[in-house]
């Protein structure tokens, strides 16, 4: 499969997902803070939701594991042990690569997500207060955030937190060994005059048009992260928008552009109206790119005026509704304003934020439960625009939503 991303609605034709594991119980209160969680999750009640997004994605399009991407290239001697040695190195983990190499491809693979227990066979690891030497990746199932699709190209983000660098390590590794994709994945470390200050990740950046893109300048993703992108777009194309959205540091809700902004069809976009929208609060920057140059970069009203500008006219509907601010706090903290589109109009999200759902509806979104279409109680084909809701109790603790838990790698173009 060639990647192809110039949107965020296009039909989609492949999305790389990650079923959580044992690397979530892996997680207790005293490391949760470490792993950038606010609280733990109840694996048995998060598997079985989001079984029901897997299952929802599965009717819509081709859908890939990471453990079963990552376990194929571990098949050849050379990819296992050169990703083994840089995660050891990076981690300064020396002391379990022997356990790794020896282990076969699917075992390393489990390992690799779900960690590996301290081996209390001397006196530094017995005094060790800690439960893993090779630390299990508790964000693992939000595949959005290690690597992005930009156009035919993959951007391995370098991600703000070292807890979860190993990510970016394995969606590299699988661009650039697996025989699923064809691609070229651009990793800001291979580059000797990039900045060590670099902070990308894809819940930051969407995908607006072909030649538009819109990136969050957040907690996790800085001024030079964005820089590096402008650079590397600045090589392969002419004309090109940047529209660079600064977020709030706190709280954790507004981690990431996609948790204020997602786009829902061609003509429809979700907002957090606090952040879009309030003046004087929150840059908006418009960075034009032309032959190879920045040849403007200005500061604009807002994300929806810079877009219109470029001839993307955008009606906005409210994350919690139209009116009640509380409630619009309420329903984004628990990621209502984080859809993702599996199609123009035909898009997927919690069925928690019952206000933001109500908006939908009232914009001619037909609001479906997930257990109906997958017991196939209902016929999607008989709607033309919809909201397929999951269950997200448990999942929505986890601090994101439907975009986050997706890596698409292909949709059809508008």
């Amino acid at each position: 499969m060639n990647i192809n991303i110039n949107s965020e609605v296009g039909e989609l034709e492949g999305v790389i997902l990650h079923s959580m594991g044992q690397e979530i119980e892996n997680m207790n209160p005293q490391n949760a803070q470490r792993a950038l969680y606010s609280d733990i999750l109840n694996l048995a009640v998060a598997r079985k939701e989001y079984e029901q997004f897997e299952e929802v994605l599965k009717l819509h399009t081709k859908v890939f594991k990471v453990k079963d991407l990552l376990s194929d290239i571990l098949k050849n001697e050379k990819v296992k042990y050169d990703l083994i040695t840089k995660i050891c190195q990076n981690e300064n983990l020396l002391d379990v690569e022997d356990e790794l190499y020896n282990a076969n491809y699917s075992e390393l693979a489990r390992l690799l997500i779900e960690g590996v227990e301290v081996r209390k066979y001397n006196l530094t690891n017995f005094m060790n207060k800690q439960r893993f030497s090779l630390q299990p990746l508790h964000n693992f199932f939000f595949t959005r955030d290690a690597s992005v699709s930009i156009g035919n190209r993959v951007f391995i983000s370098k991600m703000a937190s070292k807890i979860r660098e190993r990510e970016a390590l394995i969606m590299e590794a699988i661009f650039d060994y697996n025989s699923n994709f064809s691609t070229k994945s651009i990793n800001p470390l291979k580059y000797k005059n990039s900045c060590e200050k670099i902070s990308i990740e894809g819940g930051d950046i969407l995908v607006a048009r072909h030649d538009i893109l819109i990136i969050g300048l957040s907690s996790r993703t800085n001024t030079y992260g964005i820089d590096f992108i402008i650079d590397r777009i600045k090589e392969f194309s002419n004309k090109h928008h940047i529209i660079v959205q600064e977020l709030p540091e706190t709280p954790e809700s507004f981690i990431h552009l996609d948790m204020v902004f997602t786009f829902l069809d061609t003509d429809k976009a979700m907002v957090y109206e606090p952040v879009i929208f309030r003046k004087n609060k929150f840059q908006t920057v418009h960075i034009e790119i032309d032959s190879g140059k920045v040849s403007s970069i200005k500061n604009v009203d807002n994300i929806l005026i810079a877009l219109k500008t470029l001839g993307m006219d955008l009606k906005t509907i409210k994350c919690g509704g139209e009116n009640d601010i509380w409630i619009q706090e309420r329903e984004q903290w628990h990621s209502g304003a984080n859809f993702f589109a599996m199609a123009p109009g035909k898009i997927i999200g919690y069925n928690r934020n019952v206000y933001t759902l109500e908006a939908l509806n009232k914009n001619g979104f037909e609001v479906l439960k997930a257990t109906d279409i997958i017991n196939k109680n209902i016929d999607i084909l008989q709607y033309n625009k919809y909201v397929i809701t999951i269950e997200g109790t448990e999942l929505a603790r986890g601090g994101g939503g439907a975009r986050c838990m997706t890596m698409p790698i292909s949709r059809k173009a508008l």
